[in-house]
């Protein structure tokens, strides 16, 4: 009975034992995480030690953004034009060669700085390129049934990542240099660039169009006319919008005479999305994965108002953990649904506009907070924005009930879906 319980408490590992190229995008992802990790901290420390200019810090956000937005639109169309392995390894190299860009510029007697912004601008763009094709293979190498199982094994390698790397991101910069962390990115691309080119070819559908803005247009009418993922954006637009407050934890840590513990607050969601994963067994099983969008997302808002109602930081990191396992349910249902019903032929421009989501969500949500904090305090920004997300969260599901019903077994496009992956199989 023990075992029983147990495993329905583990992860589901089937996709790890049905797919090989699962597998290998899973280890890949470890070591680009990893890598990326460690360029993400030393980057805006080495702008901060060449300019001593929060300003000039804050600017790399800025110059980010909009080939993140651009490219990731334009990355979906051409994931679903051209052979989706092609097109996550020319990326994945882009990638490793900027990475030695910066290893170079460090190893210089007086490193530059133009150089470290037109890097972020080149990752962001290549991230963008590159995600839509990586978000959209993973309903064609893993079969239909365990779509849950494979995007919750994804976020628990993400969030191992988001825990260690920056630990140990700071610990590489502060005792051995700037070089020293951008060669352990260096070095984690060249393995991650090997085990991409290990995957099998994914052609794009026969008939695909040419990238353009009509074939992304007619993505982003494709998921106007599907209730279902019109929700699943919408969730997480509203909830990172009101209720995404890592701008200001500077700012509460101070309010809470806990400046020390700023680096719990920023790791403690990744924390609570740990926690879930590791005990995500159960979620295989469930078949209403818009419950899990819209009641992970509430769950997210209410453990945001109550961060903001306390004034101990223990309880606090409670709450923001409690906000990182319903942030990691939402993502759940969002990938499961993506999964199980977009058309093959229309993955990766779905996959482009939730780049969208990805990437302007958190980033006004940013703006908002600080926004409120300045007028009305920090605390306040906390518990207004919380309350906001819970109650856009209601409306959508007012507006969108298809979301609230759906169910893996009836809904339409995911039967649809479903029957031709099992064709698929077949005529393999």
């Amino acid at each position: 009975m023990r075992t029983t319980r147990r495993s329905r408490l583990l992860p589901d590992t089937a996709p790890w034992r049905s797919s090989r190229d699962f597998r290998l995008l899973f280890f890949q992802g470890a070591m680009t995480f990893f890598g990326s990790f460690m360029a993400m901290i030393a980057l805006p420390l080495q702008i901060k030690e060449l300019t001593d200019s929060p300003l000039a810090v804050g600017a790399m956000g800025a110059v980010e953004l909009v080939p993140l937005v651009v490219f990731g639109l334009y990355g979906g169309a051409l994931a679903d034009s051209l052979d989706r392995r092609r097109l996550i390894l020319l990326s994945e190299a882009g990638l490793g060669l900027l990475a030695l860009v910066l290893l170079v510029n460090a190893l210089l007697p007086s490193p530059l700085l133009w150089p470290l912004y037109l890097v972020a601008a080149g990752v962001s763009a290549l991230s963008g390129l590159q995600r839509p094709a990586l978000d959209s293979m993973l309903a064609r190498i893993v079969p239909h049934e365990q779509q849950t199982a494979a995007a919750a094994l994804n976020a628990l390698r993400y969030q191992i990542g988001a825990i260690a790397g920056p630990a140990l991101a700071g610990l590489v910069v502060a005792y051995a240099g700037h070089a020293a962390a951008y060669g352990i990115t260096v070095a984690g691309f060249t393995v991650s660039v090997l085990l991409c080119a290990r995957l099998s070819p994914a052609p794009p559908s026969p008939g695909a169009e040419r990238p353009s803005l009509r074939a992304i247009a007619e993505g982003a009418r494709h998921a106007w006319s599907r209730p279902v993922l019109l929700g699943t954006y919408a969730v997480d637009l509203a909830a990172m919008f009101f209720a995404f407050p890592n701008t200001i934890f500077p700012f509460l840590a101070d309010e809470l005479d806990a400046v020390w513990a700023l680096g719990l607050m920023y790791s403690a969601g990744a924390v609570g999305s740990l926690l879930l994963g590791l005990t995500s067994g159960w979620t295989s099983r469930v078949r209403r994965h818009g419950l899990f969008v819209v009641c992970g997302a509430a769950v997210w808002g209410a453990a945001i108002a109550a961060a903001g109602w306390f004034t101990h930081i223990w309880p606090v990191l409670v709450c923001l953990a409690v906000a990182g396992a319903g942030d990691m349910l939402s993502g759940l249902g969002r990938a499961t649904i993506w999964n199980q019903t977009i058309p093959e032929e229309l993955r990766g421009r779905l996959a482009g506009i939730e780049v969208l989501s990805y990437s302007v969500g958190p980033q006004l949500g940013q703006v908002r907070a600080g926004t409120v904090a300045g007028w009305t305090g920090t605390r306040p920004a906390f518990w207004s924005g919380g309350l906001m997300c819970v109650a856009a969260v209601a409306v959508l599901s007012a507006l969108l009930p298809r979301l609230v019903t759906y169910d893996a077994d009836t809904d339409p496009d995911a039967v649809a879906r479903r029957a031709a992956k099992q064709a698929e199989s077949l005529a393999a």
